[in-house]
């Protein structure tokens, strides 16, 4: 069930989530002093940022003093609560990741398949980058404009970084770059299909990590961005031909005009209508 879009996480509904990702789940609280927790753990990965005011943060045995812009961190089992100050107003956003996907992409990074989960030893950190991030991913993940590839890569790569920053593996995987170029070539052959990461990732016989990571460094973007832009470049020889936006946007595979126009734009600074003269 998908929740309605927000830009603001203050704004956003208590809970999202969506069938076509069904690892992840999101939640922001607008006031945290409306959600006191008593000390629990939960079966799957956690992921929070306190988006505003001060909180106290009980991880297992140790006590916390929480502020705005700090990122904690609670593994699968880890017993932990998060409650107000003296009733002082404070706001925040959590992710819930299941562990057998979080375990299947520490495998992807070069753990041996052999091992559990990968615990992190990281509580919590004043880490603004990772805060940052974190706060886009939320905003990705919400925003019923995006699809579902660009969702799943946006988890994908912030996972991935998230790993490789606090809980690296060596050594790291390597893929030859044909693979990519066999990835690259499928995105072009079905730019205009709703595709999935599964589709390429089969296609190129590649791992979602690898394949973002290794994507981004060698086109210089990720494959949703390559599959937006194939879209464009199919577009453009559309509305040379004379034909209608609204059915060039459809033809090219965007959701609606309205999604079309603002990538048209983005890609090329003049709008669809502008473009066909």
């Amino acid at each position: 069930m998908k929740h309605a879009a927000a830009k603001n996480p203050e704004k956003a509904p208590r809970f999202w989530r969506d069938a076509a990702l069904p690892f992840i789940e999101a939640r922001a609280i607008a006031d945290g002093r409306e959600v006191c927790y008593s000390r629990h753990s939960h079966a799957h990965f956690s992921i929070g940022a306190i988006t505003a005011g001060r909180s106290i943060y009980v991880h297992e045995q140790s006590r916390f003093d929480v502020a705005a812009g700090t990122v904690v961190l609670m593994n699968p089992g880890d017993v932990h609560a998060c409650n107000p100050i003296d009733d002082q107003p404070w706001s925040y956003l959590m992710l819930y990741v299941e562990t057998p996907w979080l375990t299947d992409l520490q495998h992807q990074l070069g753990f041996s398949a052999e091992l559990e989960f990968r615990r992190f030893s990281t509580t919590h950190l004043d880490d603004p980058r990772l805060f940052r991030d974190l706060q886009g991913l939320y905003v990705t993940l919400v925003d019923e404009q995006q699809d579902g590839l660009r969702k799943h890569s946006a988890a994908v790569e912030f996972f991935s970084d998230l790993q490789l920053r606090l809980n690296p593996a060596e050594p790291p995987l390597r893929e030859p770059n044909f693979k990519l170029e066999r990835a690259a070539e499928f995105i072009r052959e079905h730019c205009t299909d709703l595709l999935s990461m599964e589709d390429i990732c089969a296609a190129a016989q590649l791992s979602p990590s690898y394949l973002i990571r290794a994507f981004k460094q060698h086109y210089g973007m990720t494959p949703h961005a390559f599959v937006v832009n194939q879209r464009i470049q199919f577009a453009r020889e559309r509305l040379r031909s004379g034909q209608l936006i609204a059915d060039v946007a459809l033809e090219a595979g965007f959701a609606d005009q309205a999604h079309f126009q603002r990538a048209f734009k983005q890609h090329l600074a003049a709008t669809p209508g502008q473009y066909r003269g």
